[in-house]
């Protein structure tokens, strides 16, 4: 059987970051540095993640996407824009968290801290000790050993490695990984009454 053409992307931070794999190879790599637009951008990044290797999309095998923790708009983008190209492809979509991507190939126990906001850390530990995911204040721990941040570029790209090794799961959907709830809250006041 030949090598799975892979494709994994994240937009679970300030970033839209995508990368193409044929087994091992890594066949393009594309990131952009955003606060808000990925909604805009991740298609036409994807497209161009194709173009560059020659590849279309009826060449992607299996599709690797960033789950989170993160941005939660931001992974709802990238959650959304997997299961609508794996319905379409008929290909599968497989979730992978950032925890997981950032300690790929690393030495046991490992700490992933990521970045959230407010001054906290979403962490988890690997190994020894293994707990989390969990939200904590980002000077807590001064003793763990911190896997260092993937750049958003090598990010994708063990999302898509991850993604090229994991089983289908037999249909299952990718879902968010929320670790908090969102900064957005309903109004606390009562909408208008409208008088007859």
């Amino acid at each position: 059987m030949p090598d799975r053409i892979v494709l994994g992307f994240d937009t679970s931070a300030a970033h839209c970051a995508a990368a193409l794999l044929c087994g091992q190879a890594v066949l393009a790599v594309r990131s952009e540095a955003m606060a808000r637009g990925q909604a805009e951008r991740l298609m036409p990044l994807l497209e161009r993640v194709l173009a560059e290797a020659g590849k279309a999309w009826a060449d992607i095998d299996r599709i690797g996407v960033g789950v989170g923790p993160g941005n939660f708009t931001g992974i709802r983008i990238s959650v959304a824009a997997a299961r609508g190209l794996a319905l379409s492809l008929a290909v599968p979509a497989i979730g992978v968290d950032g925890f997981e991507a950032t300690a790929s190939g690393r030495a046991r126990p490992c700490t992933v801290r990521l970045p959230a906001t407010g001054g906290l850390v979403y962490q988890r530990s690997f190994g020894a000790g293994t707990g989390g995911p969990e939200l904590v204040p980002s000077e807590t721990d001064p003793d763990a050993e911190p896997c260092p941040a993937l750049a958003p570029g090598e990010l994708a790209t063990a999302i898509a490695q991850i993604a090229a090794h994991r089983p289908d799961g037999g249909g299952e959907r990718p879902a968010p990984l929320y670790i908090r709830s969102p900064d957005a809250a309903p109004p606390r006041v009562a909408p208008p009454v409208i008088l007859p």
